[in-house]
């Protein structure tokens, strides 16, 4: 903000030399005013920024409209008062003192806050060239569908990493329990197998005492 306002001092002593003259409507005071903020989505080709400016104790004669950007680190003279491209820029002077900007071929580039300016050059009141507080346009839409598609995208690829490892989880769950199902019965097939063939081993023995026992 400090930047913007140490730019917007240049910008002022830069329209003073512009606009230097003389004149004898000294009492001139003008005001201007201007939307802080618009937004246009994607899909827009033509925008129209406006102001409105009041003037007391100026000359009957129409005052020169000028507009300026603001970018990062720079400003640009856009129409001061003849528009530096005729295609691009186009100002309107509508009823009630309203002003118009349009631009044409709207892209993100032109992004910045755009300022309008009223001089009546015939006058020497410093009063008799002000400008607005600027506003600030924004393209929008392209930017936030796609920031919405890689949102989908991402909650898509967090779910399947979701299902991926659950399923993986699962899987493994269900082999420890087979494998353990299997480990217990490998061991109770093991010792059944154990004590049959104990059973088996002390069959003949059993026999052989019954055998011995008969004939006696």
């Amino acid at each position: 903000m400090a930047s913007f306002n140490k730019l917007k001092n240049v910008l002022m002593l830069a329209f003073d030399w512009i606009l230097y003259g003389t004149g004898a409507a000294d009492a001139c005071q003008v005001t201007v005013t201007q939307p802080k903020f618009q937004e246009v989505d994607s899909s827009t080709h033509t925008v129209f920024l406006t102001c409105v400016f009041s003037a007391s104790g100026c000359s009957s004669s129409p005052p020169e409209v000028l507009w300026f950007r603001f970018l990062i680190n720079k400003h640009e003279d856009l129409c001061t008062p003849g528009c530096t491209n005729h295609e691009k820029y186009k100002v309107h002077l509508l009823p009630q003192n309203n002003i118009s900007l349009q631009i044409n071929d709207l892209t993100v580039d032109d992004n910045a806050i755009y300022i309008c300016g009223i001089a009546f050059s015939d006058s020497s009141s410093p009063h008799s060239k002000q400008t607005g507080d600027g506003t600030v346009l924004m393209k929008t839409g392209a930017e936030k569908q796609h920031n919405s598609g890689k949102l989908i995208l991402m909650i898509i690829a967090s779910s399947l990493m979701f299902l991926y490892s659950t399923t993986v989880l699962t899987l493994f769950a269900v082999y420890k329990k087979i494998s353990s199902g299997r480990k217990i019965f490998q061991a109770i097939a093991q010792e059944l197998q154990k004590q049959r063939y104990a059973q088996h081993c002390q069959q003949p023995d059993d026999l052989e005492d019954d055998t011995v026992y008969q004939n006696r």
